[in-house]
């Protein structure tokens, strides 16, 4: 009984911006779980090579390689992923990333971010979020940030495109909790993943986190998994609108 609580089988979760990093490997713990996954990438080759590892481990996967940041093709594309069976969970992943003093920040990288960052979740949840209605029922997860509730030098644009998500987030719920569906977000604090390569590899930024973490240390793409099967399952059947931060505690701690 314990474990029905976290069992996906039966289920199938459509990932955005899964061909790698956070989005794979939420994918895979879906998967890991018995969700049917099916991924999104702009890369085709990555996207190929994504699936074909999930598919080595025995798990039925498939692709949609949809421009998350145009209404029309996400439309066209939920519609024919729905056709093929209904997607249970979506997790809006996809989003990215560009640094620079705010005073020098390009108009139309601004324009990227909110494009990639704010306006697919909302292109994304919309489509999905039709179709989970119309059942009763569905699972939405959206991608935040621990720059939803913190800011730092140089990513003010990227701080504002995550506050979004995380009301867009209350703003689902509010809306679609009614029609049985559980809209929240996971906000991971600093990951080791391609997105973040730069500090990363920066030894001065990698020093400071280890001190402003309380975990003292960079997370694990992996450890994203245990957040997004509950937030996917009957476990949380009854949470809503709520943004679960999963970053070593470096939000509470001064």
């Amino acid at each position: 009984m314990a474990f029905e609580l976290f069992d996906l089988t039966g289920k199938r979760a459509l990932v955005t911006g899964s061909s790698q990093g956070i989005g794979f490997a939420i994918a895979q713990g879906l998967a890991d779980h018995g969700a049917e996954v099916v991924l999104n990438g702009r890369d085709g080759e990555k996207l190929a090579a994504a699936a074909a590892k999930l598919a080595a481990r025995g798990h039925k996967v498939s692709t949609s390689g949809f421009d998350v940041t145009s209404a029309q093709a996400v439309t066209e594309a939920v519609d024919a992923v729905e056709k093929a069976g209904p997607v249970d969970i979506l997790v809006n992943n996809a989003g990215m990333q560009f640094r620079t003093p705010l005073e020098d920040f390009p108009a139309e990288r601004w324009e990227q971010l909110l494009a990639t960052n704010v306006s697919s979740v909302f292109y994304v949840a919309q489509a999905v979020g039709r179709h989970m209605i119309k059942r009763g029922k569905g699972k939405i997860i959206n991608i935040a940030s621990v720059q939803s509730e913190l800011a730092r030098p140089s990513i003010a644009p990227y701080t504002a495109t995550k506050g979004a998500v995380r009301n867009l987030t209350r703003g689902m719920c509010t809306d679609w909790a009614k029609y049985g569906l559980q809209v929240n977000a996971i906000a991971p604090g600093y990951f080791n993943t391609p997105l973040n390569q730069a500090l990363v590899d920066d030894p001065a930024f990698s020093a400071w986190l280890e001190k402003r973490t309380p975990a003292a240390r960079w997370g694990n793409v992996d450890e994203l998994i245990g957040a997004a099967v509950f937030l996917s399952g009957n476990a949380s059947s009854f949470v809503n609108g709520h943004t679960l931060y999963v970053d070593g505690g470096i939000t509470i701690s001064l």
